[in-house]
C-alpha cells in the first residue's frame, strides 16, 4: 500500500509501500501526483533500478529530454543519463552535476522541464557523513511571501531564460568537464520566454517561475530594472525558510517537481569520493492538458 510521511520541512515527503522496478497502478500514480504537487520533492528508498525501470517510471509524467551532447548516457538507454565525478581510464563517465548553483531543469525551453528522477547509485562520505546533498528551494511560498507591491508590478511580466548562461558559467568553474557547445548545439537551445508568475498545474497555485540558472532578462523592463528585479527575486527565493536538504542514501529514488522547486548540488566533495547518479528529465507536455491531470488524479 502506498503510505506517504511527509517530512518536517518546506518541503519533501518519503513514499513507501511501492516498487517502482514494476509497472505503476493508477490509484499509485495519483497519490504519487497528488504528493509531488503538495509537497515538490519525493523520496522513495532502496530501490535501486535498472535503466529501463527508471526510464518506464519516467514515461509516466511525460516525454524525456536526453542529452545535447549524446555524450553521459546510457548506452541501452539513452533517455537515462549517468551524473558521476568518477574517471575510467582517463575519460569521465558521466556529466559532473556537484556546484551547478541554483536552477530550474528546462525552463529555457519552450516546453519546460516537469520532473527529474534520480536514482542514487554511489553516495561519497567522509567521516561516515553522506557528502553531494541537493538542497531545493519552495516556490509555492516563494510566490506568496513575495512583496505585495513588487508582485503587483510582476503581474503579468514575463522573463526570458537562456540555455547558453548556466551552460557557459559551468563550463568555466574548475576542473568541469562539460564540454563547449558547438554553434550548431547552441542553435538547438535557443532561449524561451515564461510568465515570472505561473499557475501550477497540479496545486492551482501560483509559483515564481524565474530562476538564477537561466532566467537572464524580464521582458518589458529596461535592462537595468529587469537586473535590479532579477537580484530581489533570486535573494527573495533563496531564503532559508523556504529551503530543504535532501541527504542522499544509495537506493535512494528522488523525483522533484520543477515548476515548484529550485535546486542546488552541493559540491563538498572530492574528485576520488565517488557518486553516481542516473538521471531522467522529464518535460511538462502532458502535465499542462487538463485531461492529463484530471485523469490521473481521478483513479
Amino acid at each position: 500500500m502506498l503510505t506517504v510521511t511527509n517530512n518536517d520541512s518546506v518541503l519533501g515527503a518519503t513514499v513507501t509501500g511501492v516498487d517502482l522496478s514494476k509497472p505503476l497502478s493508477d490509484k499509485d500514480f495519483a497519490g504519487i501526483l497528488r504528493a509531488l504537487g503538495e509537497r515538490g520533492v519525493l523520496r522513495f528508498p532502496g530501490q535501486l533500478l535498472e535503466p529501463s525501470a527508471l526510464r518506464d517510471f519516467s514515461l509516466r509524467f511525460g516525454s524525456i529530454q536526453t542529452s545535447l551532447t549524446g555524450k553521459f548516457q546510457d548506452p541501452e538507454v539513452p533517455e537515462v543519463g549517468i551524473l558521476s565525478n568518477i574517471v575510467e581510464n582517463g575519460q569521465p563517465i558521466g556529466l559532473a552535476d556537484a556546484g551547478q548553483d541554483w536552477h530550474t531543469d528546462m525552463s529555457y525551453r519552450d516546453t519546460m522541464g516537469f520532473v527529474n528522477v534520480l536514482n542514487a547509485h554511489q553516495v561519497p562520505h567522509r567521516d561516515g557523513k553522506p557528502l553531494g546533498n541537493t538542497v531545493f528551494a519552495n516556490m509555492h511560498l516563494a510566490y506568496e511571501t513575495l512583496d505585495p507591491a513588487l508582485k503587483e508590478k510582476l503581474a503579468n511580466a514575463t522573463a526570458t531564460h537562456d540555455f547558453n548562461k548556466f551552460w557557459d558559467n559551468m563550463c568555466k568553474r574548475p576542473g568541469s568537464t562539460r564540454p563547449p557547445l558547438t554553434p550548431e548545439q547552441r542553435a538547438k537551445r535557443p532561449p524561451s520566454v515564461h510568465p515570472v508568475f505561473m499557475t501550477h498545474p497540479i496545486t492551482g497555485r501560483k509559483v515564481l517561475y524565474c530562476n538564477p540558472g537561466y532566467a537572464i532578462r524580464i521582458n518589458e523592463f529596461s535592462e537595468t530594472e529587469s537586473d535590479a528585479v532579477l537580484e530581489k527575486l533570486f535573494a527573495h527565493q533563496l531564503e532559508a525558510r523556504f529551503l530543504h536538504t535532501h541527504v542522499w542514501s544509495v537506493g535512494d529514488v528522488l523525483i522533484w517537481d520543477n515548476l515548484g522547486t529550485l535546486h542546488n548540488a552541493l559540491p563538498d566533495y572530492g574528485p576520488n569520493e565517488h557518486r553516481l547518479m542516473k538521471r531522467c528529465q522529464v518535460m511538462a507536455d502532458r502535465v499542462f492538458q487538463s485531461d492529463f491531470i484530471q485523469r490521473a488524479l481521478a483513479a
